[in-house]
């Protein structure tokens, strides 16, 4: 329920506060003096466009502001926004700046049009000229009748888009996969190749390093196999082909003979003496050179494999431009989506089957649907026809034919509302059978048969009496203060026959200093609220006769109430 409503520069309406009664409140005044404004107002609070042509000459920005009543649950949501509820209520406002942008607030808290106007339109309904264009779509017709059908209707729809939900995303997902079949084939045919050439090598982690260090140490104890090999011949000698050669011993034995050769000369026998002394100590050497050469480590046959190994690895890393840690880290994961590939494939027909399932299911709960909305069908039009018949429609017919429409979120139905405005006439789609006013009455009927199904809330009709008056009036005003005593009800209206229903009468007045034209709203009562519906009546609201006319209408009103 809305508490309050403040306007401020919108339109003709300089500042303007409207209470709003708990029941029935009429919007009343002269034409020019910003009644839509009102209408507009709330729209601005509904999220509909700002247009800064709203905004009144000369002022900066318009600013439109409700309180409105809330329960838990919508409170938990306004504070999830960052806004504060007191006391069960909330300020929700927007301003429309000149300079084309707008500001929407909720409990303090700044938040988008959107919503805001989601959270106004939790409460609020507005019935307007658009909204009774509306009511001749098919979409709309789909909607009241399942608001009509209540409850029950509401958690079938709320299960069956559930179902809907789950079964476009794995639709989609099958056909995702089998459009990619063929890619996925091709790459599972790459990532094979790939796991081939690594497999064929299977490298292990660090094995380049390891294989490395290892050839250094074989290559090492080879060259000192070597060496050792050498010294032994130069001091011991080698076998040749042409014979032996001699090594550092036997030369130094030949060089002793030569000496010892030379008789008489005692010189030349020390010299002997020496050479045969250091041919001892040579031929130990010569000793200790031939087992350390037979003792040094060496392993050629290890050296040609780990060589050969090491370079089967080297390729391969060549090959793929990268080292051995990212190998095989790249290894892995190409095993892994390799895993998911093949699981993807298989699972294509375990999801056709689910996908199947769910159709079966959503088939199923449409059927129930369905059902429901033939029923609420024809409960709903029956009780509008006597609705519409008060409404100067005496023998009119209402009809919701229910045909069937490819599956979707609300099931597998579409409506259409036909009205047969005159007896003998063929039932035609409301759009081509009703007039303006004669939508608006429609409306009405229909909110008066669905108020005790809905929840409590504030709705507000505009131009619901546009194009009638006298006794239509009279019975326009008399079911909206029957949907009074259920929900808040605001009419904006040009008919005192409707006003005089009103719990509350509120008066769009204007002025104007020949330059600016200003708008408020003050509310009418007693002697005051006569002489509004009069002048609403005859447009002499001074008439004596006007006077009585009004008491008369008030009476009635109340007498209904």
């Amino acid at each position: 329920m809305i508490s309050r409503v403040l306007i401020r520069d919108l339109g003709v309406i300089e500042s303007a506060t409207l209470e709003p009664a708990t029941g029935l409140t009429a919007v009343t005044g002269e034409t020019g003096a910003g009644k839509t404004m009102v209408v507009s107002g709330l729209g601005l609070l509904l999220g509909q466009r700002a247009d800064p042509s709203l905004v009144r000459r000369g002022a900066d920005r318009a600013v439109v502001e409700a309180g409105l009543d809330v329960d838990p649950a919508l409170a938990a949501g306004i504070e999830d926004l960052g806004g504060e509820v007191e006391d069960g209520e909330v300020i929700c406002s927007r301003q429309v700046l000149a300079s084309h942008r707008s500001r929407s607030m909720v409990g303090g808290a700044q938040v988008t049009a959107g919503q805001l106007g989601r959270v106004m339109a939790s409460r609020v309904t507005v019935h307007g000229q658009s909204d009774q264009l509306r009511l001749a779509s098919p979409e709309r017709q789909l909607e009241v009748l399942d608001r009509a059908a209540g409850e029950p209707m509401r958690a079938l729809l709320a299960s069956h888009g559930k179902l809907w939900s789950r079964y476009r995303e794995d639709r989609q997902e099958l056909e995702s996969r089998r459009t990619g079949a063929a890619e996925r084939e091709l790459e599972i045919e790459v990532l094979d190749r790939r796991l081939a050439e690594v497999d064929a090598v299977d490298p292990g982690p660090g094995e380049d390093d390891e294989l490395a260090a290892e050839a250094r140490r074989l290559q090492g104890a080879a060259d000192i196999r070597a060496t050792l090999a050498r010294a032994d011949q130069l001091v011991n000698g080698v076998e040749t082909e042409s014979g032996p050669a001699s090594g550092a011993i036997g030369l130094l034995d030949e060089a002793r003979r030569q000496l010892d050769s030379l008789t008489g000369d005692e010189h030349s026998a020390a010299l002997a003496s020496s050479a045969r002394a250091i041919g001892y100590d040579l031929a130990e050497l010569a000793a200790d050179l031939s087992g350390y050469a037979e003792q040094a480590a060496s392993d050629p046959a290890r050296l040609e494999e780990v060589n050969a190994r090491l370079a089967q690895i080297q390729r391969l890393l060549r090959s793929r431009t990268t080292t051995l840690d990212r190998l095989l880290a790249d290894t892995d994961a190409d095993r892994r989506r390799r895993a998911e590939l093949e699981g993807s494939g298989e699972g294509i027909d375990a999801l056709s089957r689910r996908v199947d399932e769910l159709a079966g299911e959503l088939a199923s709960s449409a059927a129930a649907i369905s059902q429901l909305r033939t029923s609420t069908a024809e409960r709903l039009g029956a009780a509008v026809v006597p609705e519409l018949g008060a409404l100067a429609m005496p023998r009119a017919r209402l009809e919701f034919r229910i045909s069937t429409a490819p599956m979707g979120p609300t099931g597998a139905d579409q409506v259409a509302l036909m009205l047969a405005a005159n007896p003998g006439s063929d039932p035609a789609p409301l759009a081509r059978a009703a007039s303006g006013g004669e939508l608006s009455r429609v409306r009405l009927a229909l909110e008066v048969v669905l108020a005790d199904t809905e929840t409590p809330q504030t709705l507000i009709f505009d131009e619901i009496d546009a194009g009638v008056g006298g006794a239509v009036g009279i019975e326009i005003g008399r079911r909206l203060a029957r949907l009074s005593r259920r929900h808040q009800v605001i009419v904006v209206t040009h008919l005192a026959q409707v006003a005089a229903f009103a719990d509350r009468q509120l008066v769009v007045t204007k002025s104007s200093d020949g330059r600016i034209t200003r708008s408020g709203v003050r509310e009418v009562a007693g002697q005051d609220r006569l002489v509004e519906l009069a002048r609403m009546m005859s447009g002499l609201s001074s008439s004596e006769v006007g006077i009585e006319h009004a008491q008369e209408l008030l009476d009635l009103g109340e007498g209904d109430l």
